[in-house]
């Protein structure tokens, strides 16, 4: 029986092993260097979120205009003026923020914790909608291209794109971004040369175009009204703020980058802000040179393509080509959810926001409970809405700016509370006052314009949904709140001060074959209560006492080397005041641990180890037993003692569980 076991366990790790890939040890120095992303990976896998926008973005702003899409240079030039001065701006997010967070971390540390979690929460609704939308708008690039009959089963298209995707995120953000990196380079090189051929073929077009716009301008001012024609740019600039969008997410990712983190940041910044700023506003050029119109069936992307490859070889392929790069370009545009969704909602956990299993990572060092919370909020937003993009769009198209808002307040309060013991010269810091107060005032406007504009088509619900997120995420910090002062109270009770060690004999050595007793350790309170409680029900039965401690690495301590040393010497600390505490009573007493991210598997294989040389060993472990007990409490909790159990008693191995009430 015990073989047949053996071997079942054994398959299924190999074929776990297969898809997943081999576990990484996240202590090892080497790891971290494997996983962490370059500047050039970073631009792809985290910038592909922005460079899609333009296949949405510059058209919302251009078809605003109306009859007066003559004004559009105006917007080009805004657009790539914007990209960059919130790209710069979130560089210093990243100068104070180099361990990651973003956004989140800005509001929390430096405009108070409720604050944050707003920020929090919208980044995590904008990245699940994220997902839904790019997975949404690449179906629907790809199913133009085909007949008609076929548009019934989109859906489930874009589920199974969603599983894939899930399944490549699971097995790492590098894997995934290597397997990605053809489609976003296809899209960026094509698109670049889509749009230098556009304007070096119509280059009459483009000595006139300067004059050619003024002159139409003071002619519009003069039908409008300036105050007219400046509402209606505002407009136009206002809705087409989804191309902003995802400048955000390498300062929510900057633990994942190589070394030195802050230099790689700012580079993959740079990246992000030259490509988008050159393609959105690129191809705004080309509506305006092009003199292009929407077409019923077709964004204006193709429309403006399929009117620059008409008298071309090849034509049909072309746009095939182009519109399917599109498409991809979208899909790894998701793949930025995934990674920068986990990111800000682990975050959140490690601050009691949200549930502490979304700050645990896999054995492949990824927050795989994360991944699969955006997977399935995803999925339940693309079944929801049936896929359509329109409505997405309505959703998608506050919170982002939300979050930028709050992001440049928290800096401008900071340099505010800094300016007298500021290092930088005077002039440094009153330029980098003025760059975040314009950042601001911009991301305000956008803000202010969207919410106005698409409030009653569906924006309401983006309202609806962040406000009751937060209101979730402060019932789960007060429950978190409220256990953690029971537990050091607990703590504090159970710790039995230790008198000097010299007037303790040695402790009596172990022996192996005599009656052992096994205590899985996860703080004093817990292990004292166990201990205290065996010694008193079996006196003098165990020769041997051994505690067992698994440290968990979870997003938060693997995020730097210190915080590492700093999860040992804890760990250690507790087995070590446990140890001690039997020597001086004269119980032969050891201590194991182990350091990974999966604490049931490491704990079973320390008992494998301690079962062959204990033969007659009996577990012990406590469970907490909150004051109020229900579906919540057990998703805000896991039950590791009970899976321990489980697994062995399925081994013949016995162990009890000792109920440790937790009383108010």
């Amino acid at each position: 029986m015990g073989i047949s076991l053996f071997r079942k366990k054994m398959s299924l790790s190999r074929l776990k092993t297969f898809f997943m890939g081999r576990p990484k040890n996240p202590l090892k120095p080497e790891t971290r260097h494997h996983i962490a992303l370059i500047a050039f990976l970073a631009w792809i896998g985290l910038g592909a979120d922005g460079l899609s926008s333009s296949c949405y973005g510059p058209e919302e702003s251009f078809l605003a205009l109306g009859s007066y899409a003559h004004l559009a240079p105006y917007l080009a030039l805004a657009t790539a003026v914007t990209v960059f001065l919130i790209a710069f701006a979130y560089n210093q997010v990243i100068e104070l923020f180099p361990s990651g967070g973003g956004g989140y971390k800005v509001a929390t540390q430096l405009l108070g914790p409720r604050t944050g979690l707003i920020s929090g929460c919208a980044l995590v609704i904008d990245y699940v909608l994220t997902i839904s939308l790019s997975i949404a708008s690449g179906v629907d690039a790809t199913f133009s291209l085909l007949p008609p009959h076929w548009q019934s089963h989109k859906l489930t298209v874009e589920i199974a794109i969603l599983c894939f995707m899930t399944y490549l995120n699971i097995r790492g953000a590098k894997e995934s971004i290597k397997i990605l990196m053809p489609i976003f380079l296809g899209f960026f090189l094509s698109h670049i040369g889509m749009i230098l051929w556009g304007l070096v073929t119509h280059t009459t077009s483009i000595r006139t175009l300067v004059p050619h716009t003024l002159s139409e301008t003071y002619r519009s001012a003069g039908v409008l009204g300036w105050a007219p024609l400046i509402a209606l740019l505002a407009r136009a600039y206002s809705l087409g703020g989804g191309t902003y969008t995802g400048i955000e997410a390498v300062s929510n990712n900057v633990h994942i980058l190589a070394e030195p983190r802050v230099r790689t940041g700012k580079w993959t910044m740079f990246y992000m802000a030259f490509s988008l700023s050159i393609v959105a506003g690129g191809i705004m050029m080309l509506y305006v040179v092009w003199g292009a119109r929407p077409e019923i069936g077709k964004t204006l992307n193709a429309a403006v393509f399929t009117q620059m490859l008409a008298n071309t070889p090849y034509q049909h392929m072309g746009l095939l080509f182009l519109m399917l790069m599109e498409a991809g370009i979208l899909f790894v545009a998701a793949n930025t959810g995934f990674l920068g969704g986990p990111a800000v909602l682990a975050n959140m956990a490690i601050d009691s926001w949200a549930p502490k299993r979304f700050s645990a990572l896999s054995n492949r060092l990824v927050t795989q409970n994360g991944i699969m919370f955006f997977t399935l909020a995803a999925l339940a937003i693309l079944i929801w809405s049936d896929g359509l993009v329109s409505l997405l769009v309505v959703l998608y198209s506050m919170n982002v700016f939300l979050t930028f808002s709050l992001t440049f307040a928290g800096l401008i309060r900071y340099h505010l509370k800094q300016r007298k013991k500021h290092t930088h010269t005077r002039y440094t810091y009153y330029f980098r006052f003025c760059f975040l107060a314009l950042a601001l005032s911009v991301s305000l406007s956008i803000l202010l314009g969207t919410l106005i504009e698409k409030f009653t088509l569906g924006g309401w619900i983006t309202v609806v949904i962040t406000g009751m997120t937060a209101t979730g995420g402060i019932y789960i910090r007060r429950h978190y709140r409220a256990v953690d002062r029971l537990k050091k109270k607990l703590d504090a009770e159970l710790r039995i001060p230790l008198p000097s060690t010299s007037a303790h004999a040695p402790a009596p050595a172990l022996a192996p074959h005599e009656p052992t007793a096994v205590f899985l350790v996860k703080g004093i309170g817990g292990a004292m209560h166990s201990l205290l409680w065996v010694l008193r029900m079996f006196p003098n039965h165990f020769k041997n006492i051994l505690f067992i401690s698994q440290g968990i690495v979870d997003i938060g301590s693997f995020g730097s080397e210190e915080q590492l040393q700093e999860l040992q010497h804890e760990t250690q600390e507790i087995l070590d005041y446990l140890v001690t505490f039997c020597h001086q009573h004269h119980l032969a007493a050891e201590s194991r641990v182990s350091f990974g991210t999966d604490p049931v598997r490491n704990v079973d294989d320390m008992i494998d180890e301690l079962n062959t040389r204990f033969p007659n060993a009996l577990y012990f472990a406590s469970r907490y037993v909150y004051p109020k007990d229900n579906w919540i409490t057990r998703l805000l909790h896991s039950n590791f003692a009970t899976m321990i159990q489980k697994r062995l008693h399925h081994r013949g191995l016995k162990m009890l569980i000792l109920p440790l009430n937790l009383k108010i």
